[in-house]
């Protein structure tokens, strides 16, 4: 099979190619160049400059010659770009996608796409699956990601800091986390074994209370770690972020994002597929030692994350 990747040099990306070259396809590999696309070209990729995040490039010959596809949209967080940045690339996806003999496409997209209305950071995947949605032609499989665990590094100050992670989601509230590698590797056996299926949806997470994350992240480090809740309805959390870490429109949009998972339209079905990565080995294996190493730099600026785990 001959398979175009969408942000072929990324951390999903990168992964996904090297898999499908080892299993025999013909991968075309998009990317804006770099060593990171040289070493795939190496190892038998073919390259294609271009990125359908910024409309960069010939987009509309990526996919006239492949069969299947793999999509993804990059996040942006620039405030200007919160609600625009996945309609755009949806729309170029749908533009390039149309008239291509692709007929088998799996498209990388967030837990909540399913849900309508303001969700803050899953409306925008909600936009992308119903734009694609619209390629009759062409079997989709939607892969749901839950949170990336590799995304809990962002607190990686303040476990040094403080023995404590602060996040606006309730300490009792399950959520799905996946490993990056774990969904590259479950796309790549989708293309193995298409279904035939012409619309479905596959949640790729394990679910976990901050409560449980911060009780694993205690065991791997022997030590006590504990979770504050942050309520996003708090006046002084909402001045001390507006004044020194981000702007009102990002507050809102994060407020969104934390009240849907907090009241519970966002949330994964219980039939989802096992993952090979737990957040036990995920915390043994990466977190812990990026933890220990945050001690023995020093402390570093503070971020809200970092105010919110020591209040």
């Amino acid at each position: 099979m001959r398979i175009a990747v969408v942000g072929a040099t990324g951390r999903i990306g990168a992964r996904l190619t090297e898999k499908l070259l080892a299993k025999g396809h013909s991968v075309k590999a998009l990317s804006r160049g770099g060593p990171a696309l040289d070493a795939l070209v190496a190892k038998g990729a073919e390259p294609f400059l271009g990125s359908f995040d910024t409309g960069a490039g010939e987009l509309n010959k990526f996919f006239e010659d492949a069969d299947a596809a793999f999509l993804m949209v990059k996040t942006i967080w620039a405030a200007e770009d919160f609600h625009g940045h996945y309609p755009a690339v949806a729309l170029r996806f749908f533009d390039a996608l149309r008239d291509s003999p692709v007929r088998f496409a799996v498209s990388l997209t967030g837990m909540g796409s399913e849900v309508s209305g303001n969700t803050g950071h899953f409306q925008g995947f909600h936009i992308l699956d119903q734009i694609l949605n619209r390629l009759y032609d062409i079997d989709l499989v939607h892969l749901q990601g839950g949170w990336f665990m590799q995304d809990l590094s962002k607190w990686v100050d303040a476990i040094a800091q403080h023995d404590r992670i602060g996040w606006s989601l309730k300490p009792n509230v399950k959520a799905p986390w996946v490993a990056i590698q774990d969904i590259a590797d479950f796309a790549a056996q989708e293309f193995d074994t298409p279904t035939g299926q012409h619309r479905s949806v596959k949640q790729l997470g394990i679910d976990y209370t901050m409560t449980e994350i911060t009780a694993i992240v205690g065991r791997a480090l022997d030590r006590d770690v504990d979770y504050r809740f942050v309520d996003m309805g708090d006046r002084e959390a909402e001045t001390v972020f507006r004044e020194r870490f981000g702007t009102l429109e990002r507050w809102v949009y994060d407020k969104a994002t934390m009240a849907a998972l907090n009241d519970g339209r966002v949330r994964f079905r219980d039939d989802r597929p096992a993952l090979r990565t737990t957040m036990e080995e995920f915390v043994r294996d990466t977190l812990a030692s990026l933890v220990e190493k945050a001690r023995t730099d020093g402390v570093k600026p503070e971020t809200f994350l970092t105010w919110s785990s020591q209040r």
